[in-house]
């Protein structure tokens, strides 16, 4: 893992000086708790009074008191076994210890699908779960699942970093005949599948068909199938919110229809398109803030655009609220680049590739700055992301 020096160094000045080893235990650990992750690694190299306290479990809880922390993503590439990152702190990427239980042979090539707090969820070829903490390794296979109707959404919550309390959801089915099943840590078991009915107040309902896959002629000329192909890491993608008390848990079709699964209330909505379905485009659902917004890049009067829109239920239409700069997005015209993206509080991690090109952009919505993150490379090998996932580092997640 690469790690800053700097911060270490000051600290054994301040341990030489006396000035930290005059703080009682409590005090201490709050102090440090407020490190950045990266640093928190090489606090047993200062002293062993500080090991101590870096492996104590009132260490631990300290950390769980930070409210929140600048969130890694975890890359995904063509090797599912190995650990990379983007560390949004610090701007640099760095290399985890793939976590064991993901090397054995039923595990390896396990699939990251869903993400929440400091924790990751990984689904095998079998079809099993297993839910890591990528910063410490530590992983729990969940108990089996029956896979029932056609997997469409694979969303996690987790309520509670210190104590493991988490929920992982599993939506099925026909469309439109849709059902829900969770997983939830505290009882270590399934609960029962239930049904979704269509919401009353839908008024977008689409006619049975509309996901089937559709062929047209682009303005290029070239044959363009409206039946998205995700990459396997996104395939299940989803988002899941919580507003109001209520869970949602949001989902693309396969013709890039946005779907809401609520729940509390056991119903589902569809929203409208954003684009007409003759239209070049590549969608995305993230989340940001506890709130759904999507990613698209579309095509048109031969340029490129990449905006962010928030949907508005009283009007029941699509806002536009973010944009990059045409110069900058004027690049990724006719390249034919997929986007896989994912929220992290105030920003957006952007994943574009095709086999022409493969960028990774992070947008803040608080600068509204796009910025194009640097080249990853590892043994001087160059690699190529298809997909991330963002979670915050926390050594105290428990699994």
């Amino acid at each position: 893992m690469e790690i800053g020096n700097g911060c270490i160094s000051k600290k054994r000045k301040l341990v030489e000086e006396g000035s930290l080893d005059e703080l009682n235990e409590d005090l201490l650990e709050r102090v440090l708790s407020w490190l950045p992750t990266s640093t928190l690694f090489r606090l047993g190299s200062v002293c062993k009074r500080w090991k101590s306290m870096a492996d104590s479990q009132s260490f631990k809880l300290a950390c769980s008191r930070i409210p929140s922390r600048d969130p890694w993503f975890y890359m995904v590439d063509a090797d599912l076994n190995r650990s990379i990152v983007f560390d949004s702190a610090k701007s640099s990427w760095k290399r985890l210890n793939h976590p064991s239980l993901l090397l054995r042979d039923h595990n390896r090539d396990s699939i990251p699908v869903a993400a929440s707090g400091g924790l990751v969820c990984f689904r095998n070829i079998s079809g099993g779960y297993i839910v890591c903490n990528p910063v410490t390794g530590s992983c729990r296979e969940l108990p089996p699942v029956d896979p029932g109707q056609s997997l469409l959404a694979i969303a996690m919550n987790a309520y509670s970093n210190y104590h493991g309390s988490y929920k992982l959801v599993l939506v099925s089915g026909d469309f439109p005949k849709l059902s829900f099943k969770v997983y939830n840590s505290i009882t270590d078991c399934w609960e029962e599948e239930i049904m979704l009915r269509r919401n009353a107040d839908d008024c977008t309902k689409s006619n049975d068909n509309d996901e089937d896959a559709v062929y047209f002629l682009s303005t290029a000329g070239n044959v363009v199938v409206t039946n998205m192909q995700r990459s396997p890491s996104k395939q299940y993608s989803s988002v899941f919110t919580l507003k109001d008390g209520e869970e949602i848990v949001y989902f693309l079709t396969s013709s890039g229809r946005v779907i809401a699964c609520n729940l509390t209330r056991k119903c589902f909505s569809e929203y409208p398109r954003l684009l007409p379905v003759f239209s070049e485009y590549s969608i995305d659902v993230v989340e940001c803030k506890g709130e759904m917004l999507v990613v698209v890049l579309s095509e048109f009067f031969e340029s490129a655009s990449l905006r962010v829109w928030r949907y508005d239920p009283k009007t029941k239409t699509w806002n536009q609220i973010a944009a990059m700069p045409p110069a900058m997005s004027h690049e990724f015209y006719d390249k034919k680049l997929d986007i896989n993206c994912v929220g992290a509080g105030d920003q957006v991690f952007i994943c574009l590739s095709s086999a022409e090109l493969c960028s990774y952009v992070l947008y803040d919505f608080v600068t509204n700055r796009w910025v194009e993150l640097p080249e990853c490379s590892v043994n001087g090998e160059s690699l190529e992301f298809m997909s991330a996932l963002s979670f915050e580092p926390r050594i105290e997640a428990l699994v």
